[in-house]
């Protein structure tokens, strides 16, 4: 067996735990005034919230004697009217402020981000009414709003700051769509749902946080917005009552002095401008990080995924083969009958379209055909993992005797990692890149082996030493990013073994890995099959890999069977012009004249 190299222990888990801990302060590094701007950020909160035990002047002692004075070593940026000390001031109602700042930011973004990461997810009537209710949102004059409020609760800043935040969380509601849309169709979320974890599981531990790039861009920027708009209320006299220091009133009492003493103008107004500045500078620096790093994850994907789709033509008449094994007295693990699986709500884009197959107990079943000839989407049905809008739209998948189509979610879940378990073509993008292997290992094992603690995490590591990774300790504390293509392939093998599965379906384990890699997975998956004596349905296009693993085949040509018989029998006397033409098209099998031991 073809044993991938592992990193030693201490640089893997030195260098992901570092790359994740320090990736936000690396991205403001890139940029000098992200820098500045959080540095000038850190130093006014603390100046503010530290207020009370500075040696500051009493914020609103009066000292009518030393009204409108400029800065001096007593007061440091001044006096106003009253003779009150102006740094004070600022420091002092800087706490309001900040708190309401933060406490809009905090409003928009739990409530926006929940439901619209809920929302997307679920799809169907919730996604629609989110949108509706984003659109309600956005309809709505917010100043207009907020000063109507105000008029009705009063100088309450604490509430109109909630106010806003409400009105703001559309935006978080509407971008947390749209990533989250995109996320949930990642191999990693199916992954999570072959593993049986329950959809709170799957939605806040591996949706949120890929999603949650963005999310924080926008609520830098949503800070410094939501500073701008406390001080116009305290501007307009909607804030705290005088003698109450605030940003915004400071602001109104100097426009009143502003042609006689204009400096009182200028600390007030330095400060939230620059402080507003500062949050911008900030959520740019991240804008630009994460368009860098989705761009590069773009080209990544460009190099290394293979072209083509999978299922995605129209059915044809073509009548589908008898399947040969539907005449044993044993009954089968998987039955499958008539199975059709339509892309849109009429069920006229049928991408299967009348297959019928069976897997036996212990047996390897090869789907063998072309990209685009619906086998994956076939061996998606049978664990119903069909992306959206595909479904079920006709015929039957039976396994051990319990109709899956016929399941309520809750109950299909109880099967997914515990009795039918998957592994994908892309082990990389079915990997979070958000968790170390040894937690997306560990947590298949505790859910369907119901362990926990130590005892889950010994499980995982003897799993991945078990698919052949000797230094299962190093990989535990891995990223995905620092494992090659094989090893990452194995650790997906490791997670859909995690519930010992009576059926594994392996779409293409091998496409993306290169030839010695692709000879250690089919080793490593006969060597797993022969010891636990569980059923493997082997997707593939490459019929050298049918010959070298399956025990029998089926071929699928425009989303329907169009032969099915024992291998040996297949590349002997194929009967079908469709078959003979794809063992025509691998030279291997020409020159041999067939399958070899």
């Amino acid at each position: 067996m073809t044993q991938a190299p592992v990193a030693p222990t201490s640089t893997i888990a030195r260098v992901g735990r570092g790359q994740r801990r320090w990736a936000f302060l690396r991205q403001l590094r890139r940029s000098p005034l992200a820098v500045v701007g959080a540095v000038w950020i850190v130093l006014l909160t603390i100046a503010c919230f530290a207020a009370p035990i500075l040696p500051l002047h009493d914020p609103v002692a009066q000292n009518l004697a030393g009204a409108l004075r400029g800065p001096s070593l007593e007061h440091l940026l001044g006096t106003d009217a009253l003779g009150r000390d102006v740094l004070s001031r600022i420091l002092w109602g800087g706490q309001g402020a900040l708190l309401g700042a933060a406490e809009a930011v905090v409003i928009a973004l739990v409530l926006g981000t929940t439901l619209g990461v809920i929302a997307a997810y679920r799809g169907g009537w919730l996604n629609s009414l989110a949108t509706r209710l984003a659109e309600l949102i956005f309809a709505l004059p917010a100043m207009v709003v907020l000063l109507a409020l105000a008029a009705v609760l009063g100088s309450n800043i604490a509430a109109s700051m909630a106010s806003f935040g409400v009105l703001v969380s559309a935006s978080y509601l509407r971008m947390a769509q749209t990533s989250t849309l995109a996320v949930r169709s990642e191999l990693y979320v199916d992954a999570a749902k072959v593993s049986g974890l329950s959809t709170g599981r799957i939605v806040f531990g591996h949706v949120l946080p890929n999603v949650m790039g963005p999310i924080i861009v926008m609520s830098s920027l949503t800070f410094g917005s939501a500073l701008l708009v406390q001080a116009s209320l305290g501007f307009l006299g909607l804030g705290p009552p005088p003698p109450t220091p605030t940003w915004g009133g400071m602001i109104a009492d100097a426009s009143t002095y502003l042609y006689r003493d204009p400096w009182l103008f200028v600390p007030t107004g330095v400060v939230l401008a620059l402080t507003i500045l500062a949050a911008n500078i900030i959520g740019d620096a991240m804008r630009d990080g994460d368009g860098r790093r989705q761009r590069f994850s773009l080209l990544r994907r460009a190099q290394g995924t293979p072209t083509g789709p999978a299922g995605a033509e129209r059915a044809v008449t073509t009548e589908p083969a008898a399947d040969e094994s539907a005449t044993d007295e044993a009954a089968p693990l998987l039955r499958v009958r008539d199975l059709v699986i339509a892309f849109d709500e009429a069920d006229s884009v049928r991408v299967v379209d009348g297959v019928s197959f069976d897997v036996q107990r212990g047996e390897i079943l090869a789907m063998v055909g072309e990209s685009g000839s619906g086998k994956t989407v076939t061996a998606l049905g049978v664990i119903g993992l069909l992306p959206y809008p595909g479904h079920v739209a006709g015929g039957d998948i039976v396994f051990d005797g319990v109709s899956l189509p016929s399941l309520p979610e809750s109950r299909l879940r109880t099967y997914r990692g515990s009795r039918i378990g998957m592994i994908s073509q892309e082990p990389m993008m079915a990997l979070d890149p958000c968790f170390t292997v040894g937690s997306q290992v560990v947590g298949p094992v505790r859910r369907h082996r119901g362990v926990s603690g130590r005892a889950a995490r010994r499980v995982a590591e003897d799993l991945l030493r078990e698919v052949g990774l000797r230094d299962a300790a190093a990989v535990m504390k891995s990223y995905p990013h620092q494992l090659s293509g094989g090893m990452a392939q194995r650790v997906a093998i490791a997670i859909a073994l995690a519930g010992e599965p009576e059926l594994l379906i392996a779409d293409e384990p091998t496409t993306a890995l290169d030839v010695t890699v692709q000879a250690g997975i089919l080793d490593l998956l006969r060597e797993l099959q022969a010891r636990t004596g569980m059923s493997i349905i082997f997707v593939t296009h490459d019929l050298g890999v049918v010959a070298d693993v399956a025990s029998r085949a089926v071929v699928m040509e425009k989303g329907r069977i169009v032969e099915s018989a024992p291998v040996d029998e297949l590349f002997a006397s194929p009967r079908d012009p469709y078959t003979r033409a794809l063992i025509g098209a691998t030279p291997s099998l020409v020159d041999i004249g067939g399958p070899h031991e």
